[in-house]
């Protein structure tokens, strides 16, 4: 895949790295699936841009700048690691939030129109987008819960992805995660 290493929104955003990685399962309690499913995480290490400021601070304007560049970012990493929009069924978010910042942080990137609505979007989703949200130290695995992308009550799609980044996030960063999967569990 090539790599865009002067894109100006990277920059712009505090992106230090992203990480993905990609499964396939070719056999679950001892038998070969229907079809193989391949699950996938894109992640993007930032830097918290509210580290510092008090319970009070308006996040709003950083939402609207940053959300919509890792939406896009993360979408395209999913789709390009699973073959395609058109091959993912489940999909989840999470963030986690360096020691030095607060779970809100996270909050406040994935649980918006700018990057929860918008990565449904590009996804081809209806359903609302099941997360995961933490504060922990560089290294940690977060589990990022999943279900269908069109009919969340579809039990078969309810499965999990785990997701780490080793060196992150640093006290003053935030992981944003997004993850998906071609079929069910």
């Amino acid at each position: 895949m090539q790599e865009n290493v002067a894109d100006p929104s990277a920059e712009r955003i505090g992106l230090r790295k992203v990480v993905t990685y990609r499964d396939v399962v070719l056999a679950e309690a001892g038998q070969a699936p229907e079809r193989p499913v391949r699950r996938a995480s894109a992640a993007a290490v930032i830097r918290n841009p509210w580290i510092g400021t008090g319970p009070d601070a308006g996040l709003a304007a950083e939402q609207g700048r940053i959300g919509p560049v890792l939406a896009r970012l993360l979408s395209g990493r999913l789709a390009s690691a699973l073959g395609g929009v058109d091959a993912i069924e489940a999909f989840g978010k999470a963030a986690v939030v360096g020691t030095a910042g607060e779970i809100e942080h996270g909050g406040a990137l994935i649980h918006t129109p700018y990057f929860g609505n918008l990565v449904r979007e590009l996804l081809r989703g209806e359903s609302i987008i099941c997360f995961a949200d933490t504060r922990a130290e560089a290294g940690d695995t977060l589990t990022v819960p999943l279900w269908h992308k069109t009919h969340a009550a579809t039990r078969s799609h309810y499965q999990t992805v785990s997701a780490r980044v080793p060196d992150a996030p640093r006290p003053d960063e935030i992981v944003v995660i997004a993850a998906a999967s071609t079929g069910p569990r």
